[in-house]
């Protein structure tokens, strides 16, 4: 047989017939078409409720509920000085914009932080919206910069 995309075939045993519930009893989904004798489930239109238990207390009401989620919790996005030391050659002006096209980190509405993970032998001059002590220092004996950045406050 002749190579082609007119002549692709699904593999043998790959494809079923689609089952016609209500057609016969001959089809075995004849009468109630697999759907039992009476009760809500066997009737038109019935949608049952996320969580909904026939009435019965439902699991996330029955368990016992502890502290709270902080919604203005800061998140941030943390980076280990042996990432950088990986992703970015010697003098190299580091920002997050530019780790973010080297896919060092993903691209989100959060602040990065710079680990002391690892170690750094490049100058590496690296911007970020905060580093730990230890990252600071390692980054500052191999001759690199780190610098701060700070947001401006809304309004101006």
């Amino acid at each position: 047989m002749a190579i082609g995309l007119n002549n692709l075939r699904a593999p043998e045993g790959s494809t079923h017939k689609k089952k016609r519930v209500g057609r016969g009893p001959g089809s075995g989904l004849g009468k109630t078409a697999g759907r039992g004798n009476k009760g809500q489930k066997s009737r038109s239109g019935y949608s049952a409720k996320i969580g909904f238990e026939g009435g019965q207390m439902p699991l996330q009401r029955r368990l016992p509920k502890r502290g709270f989620t902080n919604i203005f919790k800061k998140q941030w996005i943390e980076v280990s000085l042996a990432t950088l030391e990986r992703s970015f050659e010697a003098n190299e002006e580091v920002t997050p914009e530019l780790m973010h096209q080297r896919g060092v980190i993903a691209k989100g509405h959060r602040d990065v932080v710079v680990l002391g993970t690892g170690d750094v032998t490049k100058a590496l001059r690296i911007s970020a919206h905060r580093f730990t002590k230890s990252a600071r220092e390692k980054i500052e004996a191999a001759g690199g910069g780190a610098t701060l950045i700070t947001k401006a406050p809304a309004g101006e």
